[in-house]
């Protein structure tokens, strides 16, 4: 049985792909970069703010000093408006009140930096008592690696054989093998299905109710 379920934020439980690309693009332009279609930016994220606007950039450009003005352009334009097109997809609320009246407790563990984090929980999730909401700031690595989830099993007082992580990409997947916790795989966020079962997770949801079945 399973006493913690760790969410990764975007792309399984918020699709937020339109505010990203529209705020990394708004940076992008004001710069004098060229701007690319919402749909490339499925593989741009995943790693952190940093990696996307390295991925954004043009070949040539990605040095430490475009990434770094670019961000200083991007982060007030989406903290303004991260929550213009973003949504939880379907089931998630329902998903997160199931869990949360059977005694589970959750966390959300994300690459998104912890101000977004915290505010886009708290505005789409206000009746859910989250026992951690970590994104990524100063002294803690971005995912994979497994600090991020080691920090929430201390907060939460549960085993690795009692957690389980929730997400949706190849990132997610090698965070949960990285802390040793059983992982599922949402089919319904910003990677193809084959992509995360070439990491063989221990479960596979295609809807968030699929969840709730699997945790019996």
């Amino acid at each position: 049985m399973k006493k913690l379920v760790i969410f990764d934020l975007d792309g399984t439980l918020l699709n937020t792909i339109a505010d990203l690309a529209a705020a990394t693009n708004q940076a992008l332009e004001t710069l004098g970069f060229p701007v690319h279609p919402q749909e490339a930016y499925y593989r741009f994220v995943g790693n952190g703010i940093n990696k996307l606007f390295e991925r954004a950039l043009p070949a040539g450009e990605r040095g430490q000093e475009n990434i770094l003005r670019v961000r200083e352009c991007f982060v007030p334009y989406y903290d303004a408006h991260n929550a213009d097109m973003t949504r939880p997809y379907d089931g998630i609320k329902n998903l997160l009140r199931a869990l949360q009246s059977r005694g589970v407790k959750l966390a959300v563990a994300s690459n998104k930096y912890q101000a977004a984090t915290e505010k886009l929980v708290q505005k789409f999730f206000p009746d859910i008592s989250f026992i951690c909401i970590c994104g990524q700031c100063s002294g803690r690595p971005t995912k994979p690696d497994p600090q991020i989830v080691q920090d929430v099993l201390r907060a939460a007082g549960v085993s690795r054989e009692e957690t389980l992580y929730v997400g949706d990409s190849d990132v997610d997947m090698q965070t949960a093998h990285n802390a040793c916790v059983d992982a599922c795989a949402v089919t319904w966020g910003f990677r193809p299905p084959e992509e995360l079962a070439a990491y063989a997770p221990k479960y596979t949801a295609q809807t968030p109710a699929d969840i709730l079945q699997m945790l019996g």
